[in-house]
């Protein structure tokens, strides 16, 4: 695919303390403004990175290491995304199954019920989100 030529940007932005990725937006010819994230190892040269990073210069907002509420809202949400693909992937084929289900024992349905509200009360442990004890599988 031939290299698309980049003229303009704006909003260029830091994203690494060594300024070597930015988010920023390209004026495209085909698209017009689109967002761009410029990685230095980015394989796809439709747009030839080296210009782009010679076009932006020193015209770019300096990167800002993100605050530790800013890390744990992060980490608190890669953790339930974990727990959501637990339940929609180990508890709802099972549980929405009602053939599934009735085949299970009393026991059986116990426990996958446990396991599910153990899963939905992850972020009420004490330690969320950097120390979870995920529940056992039954």
């Amino acid at each position: 695919m031939p290299t698309v030529p980049i003229t303009e940007f704006r909003n260029a932005k830091s994203i690494n303390i060594y300024d070597t990725m930015f988010d920023v937006e390209i004026n495209h010819p085909h698209f017009g403004w689109i967002p761009y994230t410029l990685l230095p190892h980015d394989t796809d040269m439709t747009v030839n990175n080296d210009n782009l990073l010679a076009l932006i210069g020193s015209d770019f907002l300096p990167y800002v290491s993100p605050t530790q509420d800013e890390l744990d809202a992060k980490e608190a949400e890669n953790v339930r995304s974990l727990r959501d693909y637990k339940l929609s992937e180990e508890v709802d084929p099972l549980v929405l199954n009602s053939l599934r289900w009735s085949d299970l024992t009393d026991e059986q349905r116990t426990a996958w019920s446990q396991y599910r509200t153990d899963l939905l009360n992850v972020p009420q442990q004490d330690g969320f989100p950097h120390n979870v004890t995920w529940p056992t599988r039954p």
